[in-house]
């Protein structure tokens, strides 16, 4: 009888154990990869690109061939990196394109796109989604971007009158921003010099300091 009661026991506990097992697998499986979600973008907001090019630039890259497909405007696009959670497209010549899926703190994901344009000075833009593609509030998730003061600095009194001329002929902030395939940053470049004229961008050279890097911590990026 004892015996009986203990293998009852036994069986118990191993039903136990595997719906435990089960449901400590569910977040895993609920983890999403980027090329699902890039295939299923919704049209209106990858106009450049048909489901066909989205599906056929994975299959190429998974195949180790070029990902180059001709798109909606016969011309041609380019994915150039693919991980699980990254990707990233040369959309044309003077135009790309990135996601990165990110983690938050109850197991659910978002995506960060970088939309960045170059004419020929690069200038970039960040929206964040839920994984079926709505829209999320930016502040949410990046509350303060670099402003022109942060990429510039002045070490010494002695030539702040040059910082200041050069300071007030920079008169509009282009910055270009790039997700980390690698890890969870976000950078930003100072592109301002390069609409400027050669002698006005000499200028202000000295004083820009190194691109500025932003982290994901406790699902928003922070400053590094």
């Amino acid at each position: 009888m004892e015996m009986m009661e203990l293998e009852k026991s036994k069986r118990g506990w191993g039903v136990v154990f595997i719906l435990l097992g089960l449901f400590t697998m569910v977040p895993l499986q609920a983890q999403k990869q980027a090329k699902e979600l890039f295939v299923h973008i919704p049209d209106s907001m990858c106009p450049i690109l048909t489901s066909v090019n989205r599906a056929d630039c994975i299959d190429f890259i998974e195949s180790k061939m070029k990902a180059k497909v001709e798109n909606r405007f016969g011309r041609e696009s380019e994915m150039t990196a693919l991980t699980n959670d990254y990707i990233r497209m040369q959309m044309s010549s003077q135009s790309s394109w990135q996601m990165k899926l990110l983690a938050t703190s109850d197991s659910t994901q978002v995506i960060c796109t970088v939309s960045t344009a170059c004419a020929p000075a690069c200038d970039s833009s960040i929206q964040f989604y839920t994984t079926d593609w709505k829209e999320l509030p930016l502040n949410d998730f990046l509350s303060t971007l670099p402003t022109m003061d942060d990429f510039l600095e002045t070490s010494d009194s002695a030539f702040s009158y040059k910082y200041n001329d050069a300071r007030m002929k920079a008169d509009m902030l282009l910055m270009k921003a790039d997700l980390s395939e690698k890890d969870n940053s976000l950078t930003f470049t100072f592109m301002t010099p390069e609409y400027m004229d050669q002698e006005t961008a000499k200028e202000l050279t000295p004083f820009i300091r190194r691109p500025i890097v932003y982290i994901w911590k406790n699902e928003k990026f922070v400053k590094e």
